[in-house]
């Protein structure tokens, strides 16, 4: 497969994680229970689904520009620290909805750094 196609779907992927993240968030934020969010399920899945394609794409895109012939580079690392917090933050969210408001700025700025790291790696 192509370069072009594992960039589509990681940032398909991408885009599944905040959208399902968004909707946690402003479900706790307006202090909705984790038994009263009727979407659960569907957001778990999109959430798991988005996470998939984004590691999948993301090892893909290295395959095809060969930057793991010396191993996995360096700046691979944090990106999954930052994708494996954002994995982490619906079951925060959902067992403490006080961190809501929080999550606001954190969930962001984890995306920016991890967009950074992609777009500025040398």
């Amino acid at each position: 497969m192509s370069y072009e196609f594992y960039k589509v779907l990681h940032v398909v992927g991408i885009i599944l994680v905040f959208m399902t993240l968004g909707a946690s968030i402003l479900h706790a934020a307006n202090g909705g229970t984790r038994e009263q969010n009727t979407s659960r399920k569907l957001i778990a899945a999109l959430s798991g689904i988005g996470l998939l394609l984004i590691i999948v794409a993301g090892f893909g895109m290295l395959a095809r520009i060969q930057s793991m012939s010396a191993g996995i580079p360096g700046w691979i690392h944090p990106k999954l620290l930052i994708w494996l917090l954002l994995a982490a933050a619906p079951s925060v969210i959902a067992r403490k909805p006080s961190s809501a408001k929080i999550m606001w700025i954190v969930v962001p700025l984890l995306g920016a750094v991890a967009a950074y790291l992609g777009i500025s790696h040398k």
